[in-house]
């Protein structure tokens, strides 16, 4: 668990927006190239790794991404700011007084903070009624810029990437909070359990995919290059909390609809059997706003079966937190999964 929670914190403190995920993709290949698996990109920029089992024509495929929410430059504003336009499906109100990264041209990083442009309850009659929308929201730099072209000498303009800045803490209660647990908080699990594959000398019953997508978050991260073999497709996403839902932040969540439809009947039983038989904490939950990357390969006509598991997630797309009981319950689960044979 701290191996996990460790690579976690590492994988947030990588700036990887959806279209910018180079550097994450790069640390998961250095982590698994000595490894000895088969490890390869896809043209998209997601890393495959690929370990052999002893069924080599029923595959299975897990996944989980390691893109994030972001933003990039819509407009170069005369007085110097930046208005932006969202990456992912997150609300504007959720990054209000966000501090912030904006790329330039030479790849180097500027801070910044993202603000309602009437934020100044001093100056501002509706300070605290303006509504958290794009063209309400910009970027302050962290640099002397008074105008357009101050930010152009800086190298920045439309089109340039922006990442937040995670802020993540680990507390001594265990939980870890910040932004972007969704989804490297999975990221990270799956890393381990490739590397307890390693170090246990497992056989695994069926050949084995695992695929680090670099574009979920806009909804196309794992629908394409799935090999034929594959029979059961299973993403590691996060489990959405709040009223309504029975995922808490300890558990392992199960799937069982999301706003795509009903995930795989047998499947799902199967991962719930398995959590029983092992005494792993879970909840079976439906999650109304939320599609993943195993929905995305059914829209793109793959004829597989489809789950999805994860940890449970508070404040899913703002200011996220976690557990390491939810952490510790989605490998156990996975662990046991890819020991089992397939349906």
């Amino acid at each position: 668990m701290n191996a996990i929670v460790e690579q976690l914190v590492e994988l947030v403190k990588i700036p990887s927006p959806t279209g910018r995920t180079e550097q994450a993709v790069a640390y998961l290949e250095n982590q698994v190239s000595d490894l000895g698996w088969k490890v390869r990109k896809s043209a998209k920029g997601g890393l495959w790794v690929t370990i052999p089992g002893e069924d080599a024509q029923h595959h299975r495929l897990l996944t989980a991404h390691v893109d994030t929410l972001g933003a990039m430059v819509k407009e170069v504003k005369p007085e110097g700011r930046l208005r932006l336009t969202n990456i992912g499906g997150y609300a504007w109100h959720s990054v209000d007084g966000a501090y912030c990264m904006v790329e330039n041209n030479e790849g180097k990083w500027i801070t910044g903070t993202i603000l309602a442009t009437h934020t100044s309850v001093h100056v501002y009659d509706d300070a605290r009624k303006q509504e958290r929308k794009e063209e309400n929201m910009e970027v302050r730099l962290d640099a002397p810029v008074k105008s357009a072209e101050d930010i152009r000498e800086l190298g920045i303009g439309v089109g340039d990437f922006v990442a937040f800045d995670p802020g993540i803490q680990v507390t001594e209660t265990g939980f870890i909070k910040g932004r972007h647990m969704d989804d490297k908080a999975s990221a990270a699990v799956l890393l381990q359990l490739i590397r307890q594959i390693k170090e246990e000398g497992l056989t695994l019953p069926h050949t084995t995919h695992f695929y680090f997508s670099n574009c979920e978050e806009v909804g196309v991260g794992a629908n394409a290059e799935i090999p034929a073999a594959v029979r059961e497709y299973l993403a590691v996403d996060m489990g959405a909390i709040g009223e309504g839902q029975t995922t808490d932040e300890f558990c392992v969540s199960i799937c069982a609809k999301d706003s795509t439809g009903p995930y795989h009947f047998g499947l799902r039983k199967k991962l719930e059997r398995l959590a029983v038989k092992h005494d792993i904490y879970h909840q079976v939950d439906i999650y109304p706003h939320y599609g993943s990357d195993a929905g995305a390969a059914l829209r793109a006509g793959h004829d597989v079966m489809h789950g999805l598991v994860g940890p449970g997630v508070d404040a899913s797309h703002a200011y996220e937190r976690t557990h390491r009981d939810a952490l510790e319950n989605t490998y156990h689960l996975l662990y046991h999964y890819i020991q089992t044979p397939s349906l």
